[in-house]
């Protein structure tokens, strides 16, 4: 008796996962990838503008005119070696069981209406929906629909908490090696810590002694020494905890040309880094301190009144917030406030949102990017690659506190940043756990 033949699945597509990733139609094996007629009228609204999504909306529409060639999509077209076909879908009507429950004549719910069809017209195929949006997939499941994330370039849940855990506590530690790394900053091999396979680059240590004294180090894979870290002070700021300290140690290296700083509220990110900059103000021909701008309720910029600095203003508070907390460090008639002021006055020190940034060359610039756990890998990607000569990056934000709707701690540019850049010797990733900001700001962090 012959074997059953599996025939491929069939992946309809949302336009949340096109504008995610714009190459996702070659990522389902030798699966056919269905694109439904409303994602291509939804992609149309997105065609102009220089964010992510209209960039990905373009590429996306190009890529699909260049398969199809002379071709049309009735039958489906191959998508290469190895690959299923792609097939445009025309749209179809709602069957009883959506007309009966969703009534809204809405792109979502025509979606799903032709994933259903596929799935009642091709019985002996699997039909999977495919949508970064939860809703959407709940609806789908309640209508008795396979339905998915996409989960292509999503960093496992391990790899997670592998970046979290970045530094390693040791302890029994003699007190000679103790003493070695804090009194005298002597390096020593790692074998001296009982280390038998050689550590990752830049791997971080809490060394404990037998007496419960401490020692921070850092294994240099260049000199294959475990290097002793320091509490330093950075524009008058000063480390509180030892992940700060660790943190601290990174902003200042200038070997280390990209930081990424983890952590929830109030664990100090911005504020380290924005002083760290200061501090290392003559090697650099400018700061540039950005952040995303995530309006509320999904309203842009241009709803609010006012001008340009009016319209961006109160997205930017949080980082002058931290300018000012830097400037309060210090007693009156002491210069660096002044001097502060003075690099804003002649664009030194830029504070802007991110969409100003966009498409410049950074040379010799220390760039802070805060809340960068709401941009795209995409995003990420592009901000990297503009990096020129003596250009340091330093990207902040907390991966469990999200804005963006279609992004999550898995699938978030910050996540994907510290997954594929670690160990690598210029990269270091510290993520900050203990709230400085305030008793009360840390008892609400940990309780509510």
């Amino acid at each position: 008796m012959a074997g059953t033949t599996i025939r491929p699945k069939i992946f309809v597509l949302d336009t949340n996962v096109i504008l995610h990733d714009d190459r996702a139609v070659f990522n389902f094996q030798e699966n056919d990838v269905y694109i439904p007629i409303t994602v291509i009228e939804e992609l149309d609204k997105f065609k102009k503008g220089d964010d992510v999504l209209s960039y990905n909306s373009r590429s996306f529409v190009r890529e699909l005119d260049k398969i199809s060639n002379n071709l049309l999509f009735e039958k489906g077209i191959p998508l290469g070696k190895g690959k299923g076909l792609i097939k445009i879908e025309m749209g179809h009507s709602y069957p009883q069981e959506i007309v009966d429950s969703l009534s809204d004549d809405i792109p979502d719910h025509r979606i799903i209406a032709t994933a259903i069809w596929l799935r009642d017209h091709n019985p002996d195929r699997k039909v999977v929906l495919v949508t970064k949006d939860i809703n959407m997939r709940l609806k789908a499941k309640a209508m008795g629909l396979v339905a998915q994330d996409y989960l292509s370039g999503r960093v496992e849940e391990k790899k997670i908490v592998r970046t979290e855990k970045e530094v390693r506590t040791l302890r029994n530690i003699s007190a000679n090696i103790i003493q070695k790394l804090t009194l005298t900053g002597e390096t020593i091999g790692y074998n001296e810590l009982g280390i038998k396979k050689q550590p990752i680059e830049n791997q971080l240590y809490i060394l404990i002694g037998k007496d419960q004294s401490k020692a921070l180090a850092r294994y240099d894979k260049k000199a294959n020494l475990i290097v002793p870290v320091t509490s330093s002070t950075a524009f008058g700021i000063k480390p509180r905890n030892l992940e700060q300290t660790f943190a601290l140690d990174a902003l200042l290296n200038p070997e280390i040309k990209v930081v990424a700083l983890t952590g929830g509220p109030g664990t100090g990110k911005t504020l380290l880094a924005l002083a760290a900059a200061l501090e290392q103000s003559d090697l650099y021909d400018q700061i540039l301190l950005s952040r995303p701008v995530i309006p509320l309720k999904h309203q842009d910029i241009g709803f609010i009144p006012g001008s340009v600095n009016n319209k961006i203003g109160p997205y930017m508070l949080p980082l002058f917030d931290n300018l000012s907390t830097i400037k309060n460090a210090f007693s009156a008639g002491e210069p660096q406030p002044g001097q502060i002021d003075q690099m804003l006055k002649s664009d030194k020190l830029i504070i802007s949102p991110l969409a100003f940034i966009r498409g410049r060359s950074l040379n010799k610039v220390f760039f802070i990017v805060d809340e960068s756990q709401n941009l795209t890998p995409h995003e990420i990607k592009t901000i990297i690659t503009r990096a020129g000569e003596g250009a340091k990056i330093v990207f902040t934000g907390d991966i469990f506190q999200i804005d963006q709707p279609y992004l999550d701690a898995h699938s978030n540019g910050l996540t994907h940043l510290c997954d594929k850049f670690f160990g690598q010797r210029i990269f270091e990733h510290i993520n900050l756990f203990k709230g400085e900001r305030s008793k009360l700001s840390d008892l609400a962090g940990k309780l509510l």
